[in-house]
């Protein structure tokens, strides 16, 4: 896989460089690239408690991210998961050390805790007065004997140096950091590996399965388990972390590992709160990227069993931009519509015929959701399968509520109902055509003659043309030869449809920013859903007797 680096042994200090010059001159770098890379806060004066850690780089923007006035001192470097030297941890502690001392931070893992361990004996021989605390917060792996540190460091960070730029001396920092190791709690979950600049990517999670428990160099997880969502995959961390967790509020934490979306970060952050544990998460930092592995997709929760004074300094502010802060859990304010935008609604009715028959056409538009994904892939943003299928369920779930019995009104309240449910800008058309076809038909015009009404006011309004590569180029022809019948209108609308996929330039939609080689001989997907519903129908009033009751159903609401 390709990645935004130029080289792998020029990565780590080029990346240091660029988070130097977007400081603002906060931070800067002790000389000596590229086997020291130190970055250490610009206004530091040595009068108190400095606050020192680091290890292996790709876990940005830990730790140089976290560098800054309330939390770290210095930050020392490594290459991508490994530790730095001693000579570099060494040289960032006599850089920042005056009388009041120095705790070092350090990961539990072998090349840290040595590298660190010996950078302390050497600066203790020049006489500064240095402590170290090791973090082993991950409960992933409950029968070894030394845990790893993970993103529960980050708790450590924060209270530590909020202690120390109050002035606190280094036997209080010190008390205070090992009090938030013992307290903390951590654990992942991935759905993929991480990939590692120079290094082929290790594909061990096969599809459908998520790793639980895997470390933050890509180490392998506790166990690899069926993924079946958000729901289930923080019910299988959150039940770990029930064990070690008491009655009292406890503090979040919600960790992006590095290649996990905002929006399935926030999806998290409800299922956290709706979990088991949920009554007892008080406060939350994040969801963010803090202490991530590279392009991993996933994300890992660490708890903290906060008192008031830890609260008080948690909720201390920073200046840096990684830190997101942290914030009291409360419930969802849910605000009324304003006047006028809460809908009217239609009397329901009932009509088994037309039920049976909007049901039929929804399921259909359900079962095409995959195919039409990917064919919206080739052309768009891959989710007119998932827009038409979600509009369908919800008008399913809506039949009750509609008037069934009066096409007029039902055409307008289907309008409203997918104005609500449908995203994007297929929604609105839809809502526009139908709510259009409910005005034409009850002025008088037939039934055909009110979804042309329904398609001339949606394409006055939307833009599109026949020729522009969009559903309309199956639906008018379709309705023009819907006085046919429906399988002369089925074979219209297929037509349409292949039609697209010869037209190189689209003129509406997503498409329109795609070039033509992307285009050629791939069917519009908005136009293949109008193609297949007319086929359906076609084949259904094939089948079925003139007399047949769901065939009458059909011709009350096409016509």
């Amino acid at each position: 896989m390709s990645q935004f680096l130029n080289s792998k042994e020029n990565a780590v200090t080029e990346a240091i460089d660029g988070v130097l010059v977007a400081s603002g001159g906060a931070l800067s770098r002790l000389d000596g690239y590229p086997h020291i890379r130190v970055v250490v806060r610009s206004d530091w004066d040595r009068s108190k408690v400095a606050i020192v850690s680091g290890g292996g780089s790709g876990h940005e923007p830990a730790h140089a991210g976290f560098v800054g006035k309330g939390m770290l001192t210095t930050a020392v470097c490594g290459d991508v998961f490994a530790s730095p030297s001693v000579d570099a941890i060494l040289a960032g502690i006599l850089a920042v050390t005056g009388p009041a001392g120095c705790l070092l931070i350090v990961k539990n893992y072998t090349g840290d805790r040595l590298n660190f361990g010996l950078a302390a004996e050497r600066a203790r021989a020049y006489g500064l007065n240095v402590s170290m605390v090791i973090v082993g917060d991950d409960i992933a792996l409950p029968d070894l004997p030394q845990a790893r540190g993970v993103a529960g460091t980050l708790f450590v960070h924060k209270i530590a140096g909020a202690l120390a730029e109050r002035g606190a001396d280094l036997e209080t920092v010190t008390k205070a950091a090992r009090r938030v190791i013992e307290n903390t709690s951590s654990i992942g979950m991935s759905l993929d590996t991480c990939t590692v600049p120079g290094s082929p990517k290790e594909n061990r999670i096969p599809e459908g399965h998520a790793e639980l428990g895997l470390g933050i160099h890509g180490e392998a997880g506790v166990e690899q388990v069926e993924y079946t969502g958000a729901k289930g995959a923080v019910a299988a961390m959150v039940s770990r972390l029930a064990a070690s967790m008491d009655d009292q509020p406890h503090v979040v934490l919600v960790n992006n590992l590095g290649g996990t979306s905002v929006l399935e970060m926030s999806v998290v952050v409800h299922e956290l709160v709706n979990s088991a544990i949920g009554s007892r998460i008080s406060h939350i930092v994040g969801p963010a990227p803090m202490m991530t592995s590279l392009d991993m997709q996933g994300f890992s929760i660490s708890v903290f069993p906060a008192n008031k004074a830890e609260l008080e300094l948690l909720s201390t502010p920073v200046v840096m931009p990684a830190w997101p802060g942290m914030t009291a859990i409360v419930p969802a304010t849910v605000i009324s519509l304003p006047d006028g935008l809460t809908p009217i609604a239609p009397l329901p009715s009932r009509h088994e015929p037309t039920r049976q028959f909007l049901t039929d056409c929804c399921t259909l538009l359900i079962g095409a959701e995959k195919d039409l994904n990917a064919l919206d892939a080739k052309s768009g943003d891959g989710d007119t399968g998932s827009t038409l299928a979600g509009a369908a369920r919800a008008l399913i779930e809506a039949l009750d509520r509609l008037p069934l019995s009066d096409h007029t009104q039902l055409f307008r309240a289907m309008g409203q109902e997918l104005s609500q449910t449908m995203g994007g800008s297929s929604g609105v058309l839809l809502a526009i055509f139908f709510a259009a076809a409910g005005d034409g038909a009850s002025s008088g015009l037939t039934i055909r003659e009110a979804l042309k009404a329904g398609l001339s006011r949606m394409q006055e309004i939307g833009g599109a043309r026949l020729g522009d590569r969009t559903m309309v180029d199956a639906l008018a022809p379709a309705l023009d030869a819907l006085d046919q019948g429906f399988i002369p209108a089925a074979d219209a609308a297929r037509a349409g449809a292949n039609l697209t996929a010869t037209l190189l330039h689209a003129k509406a939609g997503r498409a329109a920013y795609i070039n033509a080689k992307q285009l050629d001989g791939h069917i519009d997907p908005g136009a293949e859903a109008v193609a297949r519903l007319f086929e359906y129908l076609a084949a259904r009033a094939d089948a079925a007797s003139p007399q047949a009751d769901e065939q009458s159903a059909g011709a009350r609401i096409t016509g």
